[in-house]
């Protein structure tokens, strides 16, 4: 279990992360977003043990986490800190070294890799001869060549495509199969809010939401309903509740104050015509995101 602990974490007079508490158990899928600036590498570095809090603690297994940890975790990092001028077999063989794996079991599970990520013709390669995206793939194998127990994943579907992405997905949800805790950022909140299951935002190194995604949808209130059919905007837009209409080309997007204005909504759309579509769904996690992070900032 890792328990961060009234962390907080001063650079002289900035506050990067202020007084931040959570909870990951092994199984969890955490995520931990936030603006750019909002505290999140920081945080990540506190919890691998490469920043000490200013106050507060982080715990690993009930002890502060250190360095002897460090076989058991696996990280990774926005940036790509890749040994370019070295083949993709001598990088993971030093990485997986660092992490005391024998060389056999550092290959057998990089052959394994290689061909879970469809790159098995790169082992002999030199990383700067690969693509963007195939040094991705590197770096995340980089990151799990250990087999961790607590995976940190900095934005780790930067400049994927959607297939390559659902392939890390896959993967992340393996890893939480087998009982690993996995803390991770990501800007696309489509996949955060597909796959994880709690999450804190940062704003200016304070937590501004937090808990399970159904909870934090559910205490937002705001909902949507999408309708296919012969409808008037404009009186949709009297209806009481209703604070937007969004006309897309495929069908018309009602933003409702609460669910009691569904209702409403919904008696004006039975006396209308050719009506194929009424469908009512809470708000996005980048909704919400949007809306949360704006009041945050509205206060300064």
């Amino acid at each position: 279990m890792l328990e961060v602990k009234n962390a907080r974490m001063l650079y002289g007079d900035l506050v990067a992360v202020d007084h931040l508490s959570f909870t990951i158990k092994p199984g969890d899928i955490f995520g931990l977003l936030g603006t750019n600036g909002a505290g999140k590498t920081t945080t990540f570095r506190m919890i691998m043990g490469l920043l000490e809090p200013t106050e507060g603690e982080i715990l690993y297994n009930g002890s502060k986490v250190g360095y002897h940890n460090v076989n058991e975790i696996g990280y990774m990092i926005e940036e790509r800190s890749l040994l370019t001028k070295v083949t993709v077999k001598e990088l993971m063989l030093y990485f997986g070294q660092l992490k005391d794996m024998e060389p056999k079991v550092i290959l057998e599970r990089l052959d394994y890799w290689l061909e879970r990520f469809n790159i098995v013709e790169y082992k002999n390669k030199k990383i700067k001869e690969l693509s963007k995206g195939n040094q991705q793939k590197i770096q995340f194998i980089s990151a799990i060549i250990n087999n961790p127990k607590l995976l940190v994943l900095d934005e780790p579907f930067s400049g994927l495509d959607p297939i390559n992405t659902e392939l890390f997905v896959e993967v992340i949800r393996d890893f939480q199969k087998q009982g690993s805790m996995v803390v991770f950022s990501s800007h696309q909140l489509d996949h955060v809010e597909s796959f994880c299951e709690e999450l804190i935002v940062l704003e200016k190194g304070k937590a501004i939401i937090e808990g399970r995604i159904e909870q934090v949808k559910k205490d937002f209130k705001k909902q949507n309903i999408k309708i296919i059919g012969d409808v008037d905007v404009k009186m949709l837009e009297q209806i009481p509740g209703v604070y937007k209409v969004v006309e897309n080309s495929d069908q018309i997007l009602v933003k409702i104050e609460s669910e009691d204005v569904a209702k409403d909504v919904f008696d004006y759309v039975k006396t209308c015509k050719n009506i194929m579509k009424y469908d009512v769904e809470q708000a996005s996690l980048s909704e919400i995101f949007i809306a949360k992070v704006g009041q945050a900032h509205e206060k300064v």
